[in-house]
Formats: structure tokens, sequence, C-alpha cells
């Protein structure tokens, strides 16, 4: 098990798919709802101004509630769509559940990103959380930006360097 202090400025990872890890510190959450607007406002460079930083951020593609946190699946349209863009801003993880196409694969490589998935088990994610508090788009409800504090967050590699944990991951 590799533990990683997040938000993680280190480019010396050697992570590789299949490695079990566990995150500590602050992550974002969104999902479907909200990051567009996030990416749009990273494209515009309007994230710092809302207190926002990407450089080796973690995104957790997840809503949060009062009944807790679980990954929803990262292979829809506008959370998939963001992966590379906010890679290019510095996020360093992407957390979520799923099979992620050949294009987003080759993205994350080129931008020295990983994709996590975490086991769904709902209620031992939540334990690892200590605070969460929305950061933008209050509005949205649970499906805000959120940012949550975790300590011994556990994931697994699902992307690294180009390579997949998913059987027969094809090119698109």
């Amino acid at each position: 098990m590799k533990k990683i202090n997040v938000p993680c400025r280190d480019e010396a990872l050697d992570l590789k798919a299949g490695d079990m890890v566990e995150l500590t510190g602050k992550i974002y959450c969104g999902r479907d709802a909200v990051l567009p607007h996030v990416v749009k406002m990273a494209e515009e460079g309007t994230l710092e101004e809302a207190g926002i930083h990407m450089e080796g951020a973690v995104i957790f593609h997840t809503a949060v509630s009062c009944a807790g946190i679980a990954p929803t699946t990262t292979s829809k349209p506008e959370i998939e769509g963001s992966i590379v863009p906010l890679s290019r801003k510095g996020a360093k993880f992407h957390l979520g559940k799923g099979l992620i196409s050949g294009g987003t694969v080759q993205g994350l490589k080129e931008n020295h990103a990983y994709f996590l998935v975490t086991p769904p088990v709902a209620a031992l994610l939540t334990a690892a959380m200590s605070s969460c508090r929305a950061v933008l788009f209050p509005e949205f409800g649970m499906e805000a930006f959120y940012e949550i504090t975790v300590k011994d967050f556990p994931a697994i590699v699902a992307v690294a360097d180009g390579e997949t944990i998913f059987p027969n991951q094809e090119e698109t």
C-alpha cells in the first residue's frame, strides 16, 4: 500500500496500474452537473480566484450528501470530458469507477496524471472523510463542487503511464 499526501506535487510517484494507494489530505468532489463548469473556469483561469488549486489535486467523481460519498460512473461524457482538461491544469488524480476511453488514457499519460478507482463501499469511504464544504456552485446541492478532507482513503491505480487494469482497453 502506497500512502500519498494530497495535493501531491511529487513527480516521481512511480505508480503502476494495479497498485493500491491511500490518499490523505484535501480532495475535490464533483460529477456531471458541476464538472463542465469547473473545466470552463479552469480554461478561463478563474479557479485560483475562487481558491481552487488544481496543482497536484485529486478530483473525485461523486456527489456529497448526508448519506455519504461513493464513486459515480466516470465514463459519463460530462465527467470523462473533464479529465484531460483538468489534468492539463495540474490535477494529478481522477477518482471514480468504470472504464474510460483510450483517448482519455492517452491524455492522462501526456499530462502525467492517474485514474484511480475505489471500492464501491460508501460506508468505508465516508468513514475516511473528516470534513467537507461546498467550494463552487453550492446551488447544485449535493452535486456542487466540494472539498473534503480524508485520511487513508483507499483506491486502486486503474491507469498509470498509459497502462490500464481493464482488459481489452480499446482506443477511441
